[in-house]
């Protein structure tokens, strides 16, 4: 199976954001390269929260492009052969944690949002972070920081907020 078969699948998949699965989707039919940076129109992208519930916190980045503090998360690669192990990745090389482990179930949300090089479709995930991980900061931010539940809504946007709302639900 390709990516862009799996990321139709797990797209069919999911159960919440009506509106905005099936513009995904109808984005997908009309872009056979919608998985990837190449597609000026926009492209789906992967992206992953960490997460230590047990410390009630998370990790954000300082986005080195866009200077906002967001969760891990990027553009598909060729290796790529899931959506998943997309954000997984992507969730790994910006935190430096090795062991993470995605939350069970599928994508937390969907968001889209208008970035510097096209619209990104953006599927979201959660990870688990595992006790004592210490992160890293990659080449790709300016900080990385843990952030308590409740200090979240202070210094990242509404799509960060609503993905971490999410998070917690599933939990």
């Amino acid at each position: 199976m390709s990516l862009y078969d799996d990321t139709v699948e797990v797209l069919r998949g999911y159960g919440d954001q009506d509106e905005l699965r099936e513009l995904y989707l109808a984005h997908l039919a009309a872009h056979p390269d919608g998985v990837w940076r190449s597609c000026g129109d926009g492209h789906v992208t992967a992206s992953a929260l960490v997460v230590d519930p047990e410390r009630e916190r998370v990790l954000l980045t300082l986005h080195g492009k866009i200077h906002k503090w967001l969760q891990m998360g990027g553009h598909c690669e060729s290796g790529d052969r899931t959506l998943a192990g997309a954000a997984l990745r992507e969730a790994t090389e910006e935190s430096g944690i090795a062991s993470l482990r995605l939350l069970r179930g599928g994508p937390v949300r969907l968001d889209r949002h208008l970035t510097p090089c096209a619209w990104h479709l953006d599927v979201q995930y959660a990870a688990l972070a595992p006790a004592g991980a210490v992160e890293t900061l990659s080449d790709e931010s300016l900080d990385l920081r843990w952030f308590g539940y409740d200090e979240v809504a202070k210094v990242a946007d509404a799509s960060v907020v609503r993905l971490l709302e999410g998070t917690r639900a599933l939990l």
